[in-house]
């Protein structure tokens, strides 16, 4: 489902998705709030959002997805790169190691496809988590803990 944001905005930071994505997910409604939600930005060359598409809407501590619904709207919108997030129920944002998981396919995939996964951000209560501003998303190795 794409979800329409009113005005232009360019992504530079993780801070920028949180609080995109926190503004949506107080508009839902309270039983929705408390799923795992999936969401990919779509950007253009210069990291202006072309859309937001929310590809799943999970159970309260997991949301699984695969790279063909990442990619689908990315490749049909011309995307140069993407960013995806998802959020945490529980509130805290440290990633798992399914999220660790899912994030080395989705590079691998982009990194084929040619469209470059930028960040993978999860949100928690009132904070979250970026693989890229915390210097692991080059280093996410497949099955990789880094604790």
């Amino acid at each position: 489902m794409e979800i329409q944001i009113k005005e232009q905005k360019q992504v530079c930071k993780a801070m920028v998705v949180y609080q995109i994505l926190t503004s949506i997910l107080n508009a839902e409604d309270p039983l929705d709030r408390d799923k795992e939600h999936m969401w990919v930005f779509g950007l253009n060359s210069k990291n202006y959002i072309l859309y937001v598409d929310l590809v799943h809407l999970g159970s309260a501590n997991e949301c699984h997805c695969h790279a063909r619904e990442i990619f689908r709207r990315a490749c049909i919108k011309s995307a140069i790169s993407i960013l995806i997030a998802h959020n945490h129920p529980s509130g805290v944002p440290y990633p798992s190691k399914e999220d660790r998981l899912i994030t080395y396919k989705l590079k691998n995939a982009g990194d084929i496809l040619g469209i470059r996964l930028l960040d993978h951000v999860i949100i928690g209560r009132e904070c979250f988590y970026s693989f890229t501003e915390d210097g692991t998303l080059n280093r996410t190795m497949k099955g990789e803990s880094n604790e």
